[in-house]
């Protein structure tokens, strides 16, 4: 378990890594977190990760964990994250299978959905209930693709067979690759490229950037965008959510996103720190 962090082993300065003000961190009540490559990498927490948490609610500030990894469901990530130690229950997730099943309920009522993701996914989206099929069925007039951990080339054949209808194409989140142990993996917006070269078509990505998921949980706390703060890795997922959202943003070094990107890119971070444990100690000066 990790050691609180004090006084005499932490900045006494509220900057991020290249000198911006980062003391409006003090008037944040919620923490929008990623997950994978920002508190942790497949199965090893991030040092730090335990102290931020803490640091968080011992500021009277909430955390909530928003991924757009829809190859698990929200009972899986809190087993997931307990194992880790992670203090974590239900209420602390918003996915993108979550908003995934929102968006569709609300703009395909009553309509059966063909899903190519993991079984994990399946049962999230029937849970709430909606009408899956996964084989390629007449009855479905919605194609729904996920990061899909259990992909065959079975599954990618009925997709492409369901592409070549007239059917309404969603995905649930555009990330390109998922961080693991060894490097990256195809994530869904890699495998949503592999079948827009086979089927010419290119589905909307209900994840991050879009902000359904933020403004989701804005309105479940009932608190203004100038409250919260995202946490990512990834500039063209959790960075441009904010910016979408009218979130301030920060940009952690341990995942996608290097210093060379972020100099790049036209989405900027508000603030960039490399890794939740230097956020840990920010919070826990001045408290």
């Amino acid at each position: 378990m990790e050691k609180h962090l004090t006084e005499q082993n932490i900045s006494k300065t509220y900057t991020d890594k290249y000198g911006g003000d980062a003391s409006p961190l003090r008037s944040k009540r919620l923490y929008l977190l990623d997950m994978d490559g920002t508190i942790y990498n497949e199965d090893r927490i991030f040092d730090g990760t335990l102290a931020f948490l803490e640091e968080i609610e011992a500021r009277g500030g909430h955390y909530i964990f928003i991924t757009n990894n829809s190859s698990k469901s929200v009972d899986d990530y809190v087993r997931k994250v307990n194992a880790m130690g992670i203090p974590a229950d239900a209420s602390h997730f918003y996915t993108s299978s979550q908003a995934t099943a929102l968006y569709l309920k609300e703009n395909y009522p009553d309509q059966t959905v063909y899903c190519m993701g993991t079984r994990s996914l399946v049962n999230e989206l029937r849970a709430a209930g909606i009408e899956v099929v996964t084989e390629a069925d007449e009855r479905a007039t919605v194609v729904l693709i996920g990061f899909d951990t259990e992909n065959t080339s079975e599954k990618i054949r009925n997709t492409c067979i369901m592409l070549g209808k007239d059917v309404a194409y969603l995905a649930t989140n555009p990330d390109l690759v998922c961080p693991v142990s060894f490097g990256y993996i195809p994530d869904c917006g890699s495998m949503s490229i592999m079948l827009k070269n086979a089927t010419g078509k290119t589905p909307f990505f209900i994840g991050k950037p879009e902000p359904i998921m933020v403004n989701f949980v804005l309105k479940k706390f009932g608190l203004p965008p100038e409250a919260a703060v995202i946490v990512g890795d990834r500039l063209y997922t959790d960075i441009a959510t904010g910016r979408n959202a009218g979130v301030d943003t920060i940009c952690v070094l341990t995942g996608e996103a290097s210093e060379a990107d972020i100099a790049q890119s036209e989405v900027r971070p508000t603030w960039v720190f490399d890794s939740v444990k230097d956020l840990a100690r920010l919070l826990a000066s001045r408290r």
